[in-house]
């Protein structure tokens, strides 16, 4: 029994880190973070943005294995911390940190995306093709705004 636990530990350690190396081996290959540090002028400080990148992966990963950790909500709710409206302040805490953290994770994802396509040259290869000569930051903005209103219509219709 003991043999099958250590055996399936180490399965898991080296899945998670094939998987970890995968993820940071695209974004170091698109050159993401360089570039963000490059935009906001602050390229003498790189590697404190990938260190950053690199301790938001690990507190993620821990507070998905170990997800009793992160339960602050419950915490708050059973000390009553803001005495009898504790349940109307958590939701609209929640509420925020939901969507802050939506748009930073929206940021990421849509410039992780933008840093792929630009690496590949899909972009003006494909403008190039089409015979497409002004308007395109409008026509990647158009499908920005659509993503955004589907996302919106998504959740709110909650139909998920």
């Amino acid at each position: 029994m003991f043999l099958r636990q250590l055996l399936l530990a180490l399965v898991g350690m080296s899945a998670g880190l094939i998987v970890s190396a995968g993820v940071f081996t695209v974004l170091i290959s698109v050159g993401l973070i360089p570039r963000f540090a490059g935009k906001m002028h602050v390229a003498h400080k790189v590697f404190v943005l990938e260190e950053a990148v690199i301790l938001g992966t690990l507190t993620g990963s821990f507070f998905s294995v170990y997800s009793e950790w992160g339960k602050v909500g419950a915490y708050v709710r059973l000390h009553d911390i803001f005495g009898s409206a504790t349940e109307g302040v958590w939701n609209l805490t929640g509420s925020l940190i939901q969507i802050v953290f939506g748009l930073f994770a929206g940021i990421f994802v849509g410039c992780l995306a933008l840093a792929i396509a630009e690496m590949l040259n899909t972009i003006p290869v494909f403008a190039r093709r089409i015979g497409f000569r002004h308007g395109l930051g409008i026509a990647i903005l158009a499908v920005a705004l659509g993503k955004l209103t589907g996302s919106l219509i998504y959740f709110t219709q909650h139909l998920f």
